[in-house]
Formats: C-alpha cells, structure tokens, sequence
C-alpha cells in the first residue's frame, strides 16, 4: 500500500477521534489534523506558509462573502418572499406543499451550503406544510431533507468553491472559475429532476392531495409584493453568466489574459456583497430596530460570530489540501487506484458509493479536502475531464452527508420538525440517497452528458 494512502488514513483516524472521542468541533478537527500531518509527513518547515497560504486565495474570500450573504438573506427575511412567490406557483398542485420545499429549500440551502442548518431555517414552514396537506410525517421530513441537500452542490454554495480549488491545485490556472460555476448548475438540473420525478411517485403512492386554497397567495400579490426579493438571483447569477460567455472574447480583448482572469475574481468576490447591500436595502422597514446604523453594526458582528466557525474549518481544509497538493497525494492515489485495474463505469460505480460511507462521519468540505485531489485524479487517468469530475464533488460529498443513515443530521433535523421515528424515516431517506447515486453514477459514466464541457 503506497505512503500516501498510510497518511489520508492517519489523517482520518485523527479527525475521527477529535470529533467522537473528545467531541471538538470540526474546525478543531481540521486544525489537529493539519498539525499531525504536517509532523508525519515530515513537512515541518511548511508549517507556517501553508497555514498562512490559504489567506492569499481568491476563493476563501469568496466563500466567506458568500457565507455572510446567506446570513443576512436570512435575517433580512427575502427568502420569505421568494417562498410566497414559489407557493402561489406550485401550492394548487397536488403535493404542492412538496414542491415549495423542494424549490425554496434549494434555493436557501445554496446560499448556505449548508443542508442540515437549512432544514432547521426552511423546514419549520414547509414540513407543517405539508403534514397538513397528507404526506406522512416521515416522507415530508425526507423531502425537506432532500430538498436541503441539494445545496452544497448549486452555486453559489461554498462547497463549489472547495471543490473547484481542488481542481486548480491540480491543474494550475488551466480552467476558470465562470466554466466551472456553469458546469455545476448544469449538474445540479440533473438532481433537481431526479427530486422532483421522486417527489411525484411518493406523491402518487401516497395520495397527497393539494394545499389549502387559504394557504396559497395570489400569484399576482406574491410578485407586487416580493418582486425586488425576486431580483436576487438574478443580481447573483447574472455577472458569473457574463463572464463566462465574454471572457475569450470581450474581456480579453480588452484587459488581455490576466487582466480577464483579475476581473473574474473581481466578480466572485464582489457579488455577495452588492447582493448583500441590495437585500440590506430593500428590508431596511423589517429588520429588527430599524434601519440604522447601530443595527446594520449588530447585524455584521452576529453574521461573523455565526460564519467564522465554518469559515475556519474551509480554511484549514485549504491549508490540508495545500500540503497533500505538494506530497502529489491526489496523483499518486489517482495511480493506486489504476492498478486495480477498474473501467470507468467501475469508478462510476465505486467513487459515489465510498463518498456515501465517508458522509456518516465527514462534511463534505472535509471529504474534498482528504479525497477531492485523489479522485479528480484517478477518475482523469481514467478519460473522465478532470473539470466534471471536480464538478461533481459536491454532489457526492456534501450533498449526501446529511442524508445517510444513521448519521444524516438533514434527516434528523427534519426528524426534529416533523416527529417522525427513526426507522420509518430511514426507509425513505435511502429511497432518496439511491436515486441520487443512480444519477451520480450515471454522469460520472457519461451516459448523462454535460454541457459546457
């Protein structure tokens, strides 16, 4: 068994014990982790720069904005109104409760990249919602986890930050950001359909009907009242779709090479925050103590104490994913994995299903940061185009963390709201998690293709 995968075991174990053993918090765990790596892979005098080193990447910062804007999105209360204007759409089909779930929760869980803090922000509405429309307690706690789950994998989510800077330490400067930010929705269609197709079969066999006329806004009042909140996604997705399609020409042609790729970081870092001002600005009559500035001051200083916990456990990721970046850990296990011997449709088979064991006991930030060089690497030797690969880490790491029995904390938290058992739950959830590995196994195979590749 070659060194490299002696370490990515040690490094397991010593996560492993600091979150079960001494029950730290996983940003602790990254932290020791990193440390004792750094002493057994002999890399002593890597200790400081590699620590300091993920503070001079673009994306950091922008995984930070972004998780900052989700905080605010929800302080502001704009969700709210994208929800009422989901459910004027939706609410008279029958399941509709489900549906506002599932599109609701995508949306908000995205911003987050978190799935199970989303079920415990979107769930206290949308799981009453639907009990009171006749799903059975278990099936609206797994939608809702479902629906949550796929957050870490759709832009803006910073899980797809992580993963694409697993493909940059690989590829150095070889793919941009704007491509990769497009792959991933374009994956995301993929699993937002399987959802949606298996949210219709659970509706069908359970005779769901629609929600109550009373519940449902007018679709016309949803959009004159909560127009401007419709106006974020746009704000978001806008200025990435520009600078995909213009960068070759436009930009370049202009602002030369550098100066294009210097405007693309410009635009990942400074979207979150107009994002942010705008959503400030059209809430400033319902945030708590008025619009002043003392709040707006309160309102930064709890998004920071809430965001840097999260923040810290990304960083150190980065600061692992740097030192086994320069042990050419992700190649040589790439080269392990080869002399198995295994097809493609093999690995197809394989990669999904290990990330869905690695779930019950790691976030998805930290499988990318152990595994994402490893299995870009092995899945390109492989004929996969290392930008899918990379694409979809965060469909099988974060977003299948949090579904998995028996440690799936979506399906808990969802437990939580709804008051559904364990068992009657855990049946659904993995009717859920094996449609989700049928659609990842078929991309990775490339029987589903991708576009912008």
């Amino acid at each position: 068994m070659p060194i490299e995968i002696t370490y990515l075991l040690i490094l397991l174990a010593t996560i492993f014990v600091i979150l079960v053993a001494f029950k730290r918090p996983i940003y602790e765990a990254m932290f020791i982790g990193y440390i004792v790596m750094i002493f057994v892979t002999g890399s002593s005098k890597q200790l400081i720069p590699l620590l300091i080193k993920p503070s001079t990447n673009t994306l950091f910062y922008a995984i930070f904005a972004f998780l900052m804007l989700a905080f605010i999105f929800g302080e502001t209360k704009v969700v709210d109104d994208i929800i009422r204007f989901v459910l004027a759409l939706v609410g008279r089909l029958k399941g509709g409760a489900g549906y506002v779930s599932l599109i609701s929760s995508t949306f908000m869980s995205a911003l987050s990249g978190t799935g199970p803090g989303n079920v415990a922000a979107t769930g206290v509405f949308t799981i009453p919602a639907m009990i009171k429309t006749g799903f059975p307690k278990a099936l609206a706690s797994t939608v809702e986890m479902a629906a949550s789950s796929l957050g870490p994998m759709i832009p803006p989510s910073g899980t797809i930050l992580l993963a694409f800077s697993t493909l940059n330490i690989l590829y150095p400067d070889q793919y941009d950001l704007s491509t990769f930010w497009l792959i991933t929705w374009a994956i995301g269609i993929y699993f937002i359909l399987q959802r949606v197709i298996t949210l219709i079969f659970f509706c069908k066999y359970y005779k769901v009907q629609a929600m109550d006329v009373a519940m449902i806004p007018k679709t016309r009042d949803a959009i004159r009242q909560g127009w401007k909140a419709l106006l974020v996604p746009v704000i978001i997705f806008v200025p990435l779709f520009l600078d995909f399609m213009f960068r070759s020409t436009f930009f370049t042609a202009r602002l030369g090479a550098q100066g294009a790729a210097a405007f693309g970081n410009s635009v990942i870092l400074f979207t979150p925050g107009i994002a942010a001002v705008y959503a400030i600005i059209i809430s400033r009559k319902v945030i708590n103590g008025g619009a002043n500035l003392l709040n707006y001051f309160n309102l930064i200083k709890k998004a920071i104490v809430t965001v840097i916990p999260v923040a810290a456990t990304i960083y150190f990721a980065y600061s692992i994913s740097y030192l086994f970046g320069g042990l050419n850990i992700g190649e040589s296990l790439g080269e392990f994995i080869q002399s198995f011997g295994l097809t493609r449709l093999q690995m197809a088979l394989f990669i999904p299903t290990f990330t869905a064991f690695l779930g019950m006991i790691l976030p998805g930030s930290s499988q990318i940061a152990i595994f994402g060089t490893g299995i870009v690497g092995g899945l390109a030797i492989l004929g996969v185009n290392p930008l899918l690969a990379a694409a979809l880490l965060p469909a099988i790491t974060g977003a299948l963390e949090g579904m998995t029995p028996p440690l799936a904390l979506s399906m808990y938290a969802a437990m939580g709201i709804s008051g559904s058992g364990f068992k009657e739950t855990s049946k659904l959830a993995f009717v859920w998690v094996g449609a989700h590995l049928i659609i990842a196994i078929l991309i990775l195979a490339g029987i589903f293709p991708v576009p912008f590749i």
